[in-house]
């Protein structure tokens, strides 16, 4: 059989002697097609998940916290994205929040800022941290510089319902990072929160007694902690955060900053150990409930998703509280309107707002530089001593704590050898003492200032507080405690 004409019927056989003519390929548009719509579809999810997560609680799975999927989009969405930027920060994998604590409607005071957070969120770690700001530290507000816990009364006096806002304005002004969210609580919200986890549990590091701790119609209890963990419910847990005027070195607001990071620990574990506590209804409802007392700018589904961030975060908290001990970074001044004030030890605030940049990173915060001439605490130089000239027992102390957490070298109280006094009096012994000093202590304790001694007021041999007899030679100032003083 001829090879060249041998037909295999297996195969099809062309028709004729032209070839055929095929169409080009064209697979490579149907792949820009898909890869479009790809970036198409990630395009509006990532629209969908940068603005929210639902903003209602049955959108939730109550076991995961996560939202429920429901429906191609929802479910595409999710599997595109694995990780969601619902928070500002998280490209930059550092979310902060400025948690402020006030005393709110019926307390003195009640926009002024007695707890000033700011907690901080490295998502790539699942790392928490937190730094304490103190109340008394000196920024500018309206071009003055004034107690950083008068932002938020200042923002509420001048747009109320804005002063969570106008705070988190200046925290981020000052300390030059993005703080884009803030949360606000009255003392009412902390204790609801407290009691409804059923209490938090804490360490206490060192007993003591606060015997000016505020009371009903403006009196004074006296309140104590002996060390070891303790179980705290809501109104034990604010006395243990709130607390002023304890003894053992525990009257500082700094060690109150540090009490109210660990309150703050304690209620994260609780809050995250029990689903019960974190379920998206439950949540909504306390929210609801408290409405009158947490504003915040952060919405339902934000919380939610911080929620999650919470449960999968590392179990310890890295804490920073800004002072003015031996390696603080603050020192004790006073403002031109003669306010005790806090500043930064060295001028400015580089130091400060570099620790906070690196506070996730302990070796690289920067050391304290050491203390300029120009910066420097202007009270050590003055030596004030105070007499008790009431009834009121412990009060000389009470005033002690409270000039020494300012800065002031303060000699051994001692009852005056007069009194009951109605008034109280600052005598200026050492005439070279500064004009501020003097005004600002007149400031703090309602004084008036008096020039010379008082003959009832001779040298004391003695600084033994039951010897009730004159001054201590040492004392630049006198101070003579009536029952009108300030506390």
């Amino acid at each position: 059989m001829d090879p060249e004409n041998h037909i295999n019927f297996l195969k099809p056989q062309p028709i004729g002697s032209e070839p055929i003519q095929r169409r080009p390929k064209k697979a490579w548009l149907f792949f820009i097609f898909i890869l479009i719509a790809c970036f198409f579809v990630g395009y509006l999810v990532r629209q969908y998940n940068l603005n929210t997560w639902p903003q209602e609680a049955n959108g939730y799975d109550p076991i995961t916290l996560k939202p429920k999927k429901n429906g191609l989009f929802k479910s595409v969405k999710n599997f595109v994205f694995h990780s969601n930027n619902l928070l500002a920060g998280q490209s930059d994998d550092r979310v902060n929040i400025l948690l402020l604590g006030m005393g709110g409607p019926g307390h003195d005071g009640p926009y002024l800022t007695d707890t000033n957070i700011i907690l901080s969120i490295q998502p790539s770690t699942r790392e928490i941290s937190m730094i304490s700001v103190p109340r008394d530290l000196g920024v500018e507000i309206n071009n003055e510089i004034r107690k950083i816990n008068y932002a938020d009364a200042y923002g509420e006096a001048n747009s109320p319902g804005s002063g969570g806002e106008y705070a988190r304005q200046i925290f981020e002004k000052t300390f030059k990072i993005s703080i884009p969210y803030y949360v606000r609580v009255d003392f009412k919200a902390f204790e609801e929160l407290i009691n409804e986890v059923g209490g938090v549990n804490v360490e206490v590091v060192r007993a003591f007694t606060d015997s000016q701790f505020p009371g009903p119609n403006h009196s004074y209890q006296t309140i104590s902690f002996t060390p070891g963990n303790a179980a705290m419910n809501g109104e034990r847990a604010l006395q243990y955060a709130r607390s002023r005027h304890g003894d053992n070195g525990e009257g500082s607001d700094f060690a109150r900053a540090r009490r109210q990071q660990q309150i703050l620990t304690a209620l994260k574990e609780k809050l995250l150990s029990f689903g019960t506590y974190t379920n998206p209804i439950r949540v909504q409802n306390i929210l609801q409930t408290l409405s009158e007392h947490i504003t915040t700018n952060l919405d339902f589904g934000q919380l939610m998703y911080l929620a999650n961030l919470g449960r999968e975060a590392n179990s310890g908290i890295k804490m920073l509280v800004l002072d003015n001990g031996n390696n603080g970074f603050l020192n004790s001044t006073i403002a031109p309107s003669g306010a005790f004030i806090l500043l930064p030890r060295t001028g400015n605030f580089d130091n400060i707002n570099q620790a906070i940049k690196n506070v996730f990173n302990n070796e690289a915060v920067p050391a304290v530089a050491p203390a300029s001439t120009e910066n420097q605490s202007i009270f050590p130089t003055a030596k004030i001593e105070i007499q008790n000239g009431t009834w009121i027992p412990g009060l000389a102390a009470l005033v002690q704590k409270k000039l020494q957490d300012k800065g002031f070298t303060v000699l051994e109280p001692t009852n005056s050898a007069k009194r009951p006094w109605d008034k109280t009096f600052i005598y200026i012994i050492n005439k070279n003492l500064s004009p501020e000093i003097k005004n600002a202590i007149a400031t703090e304790l309602n004084a008036e200032i008096k020039t010379g001694l008082p003959s009832w007021l001779p040298l004391s041999t003695t600084t033994s507080e039951n010897t009730n007899m004159g001054y201590n030679k040492e004392a630049d100032a006198i101070i003579v405690l009536g029952t009108d003083t300030k506390q």
